[in-house]
């Protein structure tokens, strides 16, 4: 009898494991997906035009709630644990639940969960979500198409609607996030590159999607999602560090990896952070990945009309998942209201709407800022509605993309975001040069 299996995911990396691993694996049977971190991704199917000859009525997913229930009624031997930004210790007690449950607990390999590319692929990864990646990728995508490269961007997956409708997905236009009915989330991802002028694949299956940016590149980029290992193997492999959380580098799951995988170490925002903790961070990459060239990097604050910000009560929007599995309580848009003298922040908390309720409930380290979630119709009512609650003169929106196109805003916005800016030497250009030339360390990390 085939070997039982229940993969634990959030719609992105559990799939992607699925597929490399399990797919066309005759001696295993997945039973089962599990998912957590994002709202209404359970209780669906991963259809049998992803999941292959071997299930043909497709694989449930679950709520992870419903794991211990999972692995006693299917006889599980197996639990592949699949997904990211998790702290250490709040993997092992999945762990504890697992095994309690009389099945193994699994963590896959980062290099055996890798495709091989036929275009050099520079992988840009972090340490924990909102670290900086998205600036980071679009400096490198600059950095490449200076050099005269074709530059094309796989992004992590997100699907988060019609899994048969989102095999490949490609962006190059802003007709393409409306045509693939793209979240707030998937929206702060992919605009900034295709206002770039990059084209950006993203989906489920990342072998269809690897073999159609080859046929549009010289470059690969890896944009990577939370903090997990990239899908396919890079020639460099970058992870970006935040020293705002100096020391989680090495205390969550799978972020230590990417530090111990890297060929360059990319520590942002040293411009705001406390010069102890930027030393922290260097002496734990000099420790863990001794052969990684270490970056400094800025954050630089960019905003519409900073003018408009002194002495106005101000609502700061950020970044969802920054906030949330991030772990964040601020980011650019808290930092653009106190150097701009905001007279006053107004905190969204007691304002919130529906679901946003239960999102200032389950994050309660998030007092200031309004988390921009909106990962479906529902949820972006939800934050409209909680915007126009708040009692403010000025909304600070500090997501990726902007809001105003997506949901009815009936008071003044300003945009704020963050820009890559080197922060000291040697330059991102000149060492990811060197490295794309020559390959990359290869390091594998310290003991």
């Amino acid at each position: 009898m085939p070997e039982r299996v229940i993969i634990m995911g959030a719609a992105g990396r559990d799939f992607h494991n699925f597929n490399v691993r399990f797919r066309e694996d005759a001696g295993c049977r997945v039973v089962a997906f599990t998912a957590t971190q994002i709202p209404r991704i359970a209780d669906r199917l991963y259809p049998p035009v992803l999941a292959g000859p071997l299930y043909p009525d497709g694989i449930p997913v679950f709520p992870e709630q419903a794991l211990t229930d999972l692995i006693r009624r299917h006889d599980v031997r197996r639990v592949v644990f699949s997904y990211s930004d998790v702290a250490h210790v709040e993997v092992m007690h999945r762990a504890g639940l697992v095994t309690a449950a009389g099945a193994d607990f699994v963590l896959l390999g980062a290099a055996g969960t890798m495709l091989t590319s036929r275009k050099p692929v520079v992988a840009v990864c972090a340490v924990r979500t909102g670290c900086g990646k998205s600036q980071t990728t679009r400096e490198v995508c600059r950095i490449l198409s200076a050099r005269g490269m074709r530059v094309v961007v796989v992004r992590h997956p997100m699907p988060y609607g019609d899994l048969s409708a989102q095999v490949v997905q490609r962006f190059s236009t802003y007709a393409d996030l409306g045509r693939h009915h793209c979240t707030i989330e998937e929206r702060e991802e992919y605009e900034p590159l295709v206002a770039q002028g990059i084209v950006v694949f993203a989906g489920v299956d990342y072998e269809k999607i690897l073999r159609a940016a080859e046929k549009e590149a010289d470059v690969i980029v890896w944009d990577g999602g939370n903090n997990d290992t990239p899908f396919f193997k890079p020639r460099v492999h970058l992870t970006v560090f935040d020293p705002h959380r100096a020391g989680h580098e090495r205390l969550y799951y799978p972020g230590e990896t990417n530090m111990r995988m890297a060929d360059i170490a990319v520590i942002n925002k040293v411009d705001s952070a406390d010069p102890e903790k930027v030393a922290a961070v260097r002496r734990n990459i000099s420790q863990y990945a001794p052969c990684a060239d270490i970056i400094l990097s800025q954050s630089a604050l960019r905003v519409d009309d900073a003018s408009v910000i002194r002495g106005k009560r101000v609502l700061v929007v950020e970044d969802g998942p920054t906030l949330t599995h991030g772990g964040m309580s601020f980011g650019a848009g808290l930092l653009a209201a106190r150097k701009w003298h905001a007279g006053e922040i107004v905190a969204a908390g007691p304002y919130a709407v529906g679901s946003l309720r239960e999102v200032f409930k389950n994050y309660p380290h998030v007092t200031e800022v309004l988390p921009a979630m909106g990962y479906g119709p529902g949820q972006m009512a939800d934050l409209s509605r909680t915007i126009a609650a708040v009692p403010c003169d000025l909304v600070l929106c500090a997501t990726p993309a902007a809001l105003r196109p997506l949901l009815a805003i009936d008071k003044p916005v300003v945009q704020v975001s963050y820009t890559y800016r080197d922060g000291g030497k040697p330059s991102l250009a000149r060492v990811l040069l060197r490295k794309l030339r020559h390959g990359g360390t290869g390091a594998t990390g310290a003991e």
